[in-house]
């Protein structure tokens, strides 16, 4: 056995026998399932008894704050949202924000000029679009957030933007980045990608509610299934993926879990004996 080999075996042995003290939860696909729309009962008895042993539990998502309209009566202690470009806590404050760059901003409406494509725009006063096609339909009915509001892009890129949801594909998404050098972007669908500003991700959310909270890494865990997961389960010293998600995900993930629906979390925080 080599010495990644055994690094990793003892840190899987360490990873079972430690108390989290701070527990991350994506929303869609994760703690919501995509086939009801809701949050299945064993993760809001999950939550409770996390919150009964005085682990502090986290949304990391995706979505834009004015987004998250499917928690139903769940409090949690932080939220990372817009894939970390947007981080408050249970009382609304504000803890940071990473607004996309106006020079990004002003390269991304060059390129959309002559190369037009549907991009989203996740500002602070809600979400815009340049224009919708039957992809956009779909994709927003399957996450249940209505549809952007159409507006020239010239005039969106005036407000501040915590996030872009390019639908394009991965060829175009290698393109795209390497004009908007300032960004970096993240997928959970093959069919879009979010763009963030540079180095703003699940994981930087997780670093925030450290600093905030006073919590430590060795003393976290995340749950996610898509690929705007992977640097938040990369990073927290338990990564669990859902067996709903990708191979790409599952891959960098300490436990594999089953999916949303077939109660992968509760089972997953009895695996490791957190509950």
């Amino acid at each position: 056995m080599n010495l990644l080999a055994k690094y990793v075996s003892l840190r899987k042995i360490l990873n079972k026998i430690m108390t989290p003290q701070a527990i991350f939860f994506d929303i869609d696909g994760t703690l919501v399932s995509f086939k009801t729309k809701s949050i299945p009962e064993s993760n809001k008895t999950a939550i409770k008894l996390l919150k009964d042993k005085d682990v502090k539990v986290f949304i990391s998502t995706g979505r834009a704050f004015y987004d998250i309209d499917n928690l139903e009566d769940l409090i949690f202690d932080g939220y990372i949202t817009s894939n970390g470009s947007y981080c408050y806590d249970s009382k609304g404050n504000i803890i940071v924000q990473n607004l996309v760059s106006k020079e990004s901003l002003n390269k991304l409406a060059l390129y959309l000029e002559e190369k037009p494509l549907p991009c989203a725009f996740e500002t602070k006063k809600g979400n815009f679009i340049n224009y919708v096609d039957d992809t956009i339909l779909s994709m927003y009915k399957l996450v249940n957030i209505p549809v952007p509001i159409i507006r020239p892009v010239s005039e969106i890129i005036e407000y501040d933007v915590l996030q872009l949801c390019a639908f394009i594909d991965l060829q175009r998404e290698i393109e795209l980045l390497s004009i908007l050098t300032d960004c970096n972007g993240s997928r959970w669908h093959p069919s879009f990608m979010d763009i963030n500003a540079k180095n703003c991700c699940k994981a930087t959310g997780i670093d925030v509610f450290m600093t905030h909270f006073g919590f430590k890494l060795e003393n976290t865990m995340a749950f996610g299934d898509g690929g705007n997961d992977i640097s938040m389960l990369k990073h927290a010293a338990i990564g669990v993926a859902m067996s709903n998600a990708t191979d790409e995900v599952k891959a960098v993930a300490d436990y594999v879990t089953t999916s949303v629906d077939d109660d992968g979390i509760i089972k997953a925080l009895k695996h490791f004996n957190v509950l």
